[in-house]
């Protein structure tokens, strides 16, 4: 064991393998300097953006925790779409002033009109862009609940029952899109890939939720997207810059919920991916969610 806050003592700098978890850049550049037999990392992190950054060298291999978050962040998501079409967010403001919401509850529209969302997940078309291992776990806990779940990957098809389109068909399915889910990993090619072009090609009654990357997403674009109007509400999990700071302008945007990087953080499984993974580099064998380079 060792403090993932703090370098690596020197009597262990001589270690072939580092298991990374919830270790700040500096940490990993210190480690990717002074680690100088290093041969492979074991990230309990599903997106090992932040290792890759750290200059780590080259014949280091890197691993990821990808699936040790995927039940996780779906429930977490869930979670976020539920309080976005049941306005969970404005019943908790309404409690905290101790004022009896009653635009929110009683008779209610399937579509309200008196307030942005969508009233109820039943027949909503959602759209999960970075439709991997968290968005296979997620559709079926959304298809449960009565919602149209259509994936977004590189390649398209069928994926755990669910219809998975490519990039090219994004467009005519964001004009249809009630809910847009990003779950993508941050690379030169998605950042800021839910772009204001994005957002504008989305019914204004349509909400985004991200649980992907910060950067995948354009944070001023949302922002005004939701400032005029031409978009019903926003929940985000990550951020640009985390924490996110204290003059960033999406403290104030209306209608946006924020949670503090709270979908994953919980991995299940990673003493036996550890052990799994340990095993093939002891025997010379390939190494699980190896990480391209």
């Amino acid at each position: 064991m060792y403090d993932a806050t703090s370098p690596v003592p020197d009597e262990h700098t001589d270690a072939e393998v580092l298991v990374v978890w919830g270790n700040p850049r500096g940490q990993l550049t210190d480690s990717a300097t002074r680690l100088t037999r290093l041969r492979w990392i074991q990230a309990l992190a599903a997106g090992p953006d932040v290792i890759l950054a750290a200059g780590f060298a080259p014949e280091v291999r890197v691993t990821s925790g990808r699936s040790l978050h995927d039940g996780p962040v779906a429930e977490h998501t869930l979670a976020l779409a539920l309080t976005a079409v049941r306005r969970l967010d404005l019943m908790h403001d309404a409690q905290r002033s101790g004022r009896w919401a009653r635009e929110l509850g009683g008779v209610q529209s399937a579509r309200p009109s008196t307030f942005p969302g969508l009233g109820t997940l039943n027949g909503a078309e959602v759209t999960i862009w970075g439709f991997g291992s968290i968005g296979q776990r997620l559709a079926p806990l959304l298809t449960a609940l009565g919602a149209n779940v259509v994936g977004v990957a590189t390649t398209p098809g069928t994926r755990a029952g669910v219809p998975v389109i490519a990039a090219e068909g994004l467009p005519a399915r964001l004009a249809e899109t009630d809910i847009l889910i990003g779950i993508l990993p941050a690379t030169p090619a998605t950042a800021h890939a839910i772009s204001a072009d994005v957002l504008t090609q989305l019914p204004a009654h349509a909400w985004v939720i991200n649980v992907g990357r910060g950067a995948t997403l354009d944070e001023d674009a949302l922002d005004h997207a939701l400032r005029s109007g031409t978009l019903a509400g926003a929940a985000l999990d990550v951020f640009d810059r985390e924490p996110l700071p204290d003059g960033s302008l999406l403290w104030t945007t209306p209608n946006l919920i924020i949670t503090p990087h709270a979908a994953g953080g919980r991995p299940q499984g990673a003493e036996a991916l550890i052990k799994k993974n340990l095993a093939a580099y002891l025997a010379g064998e390939p190494l699980l969610n190896l990480v391209e380079r």
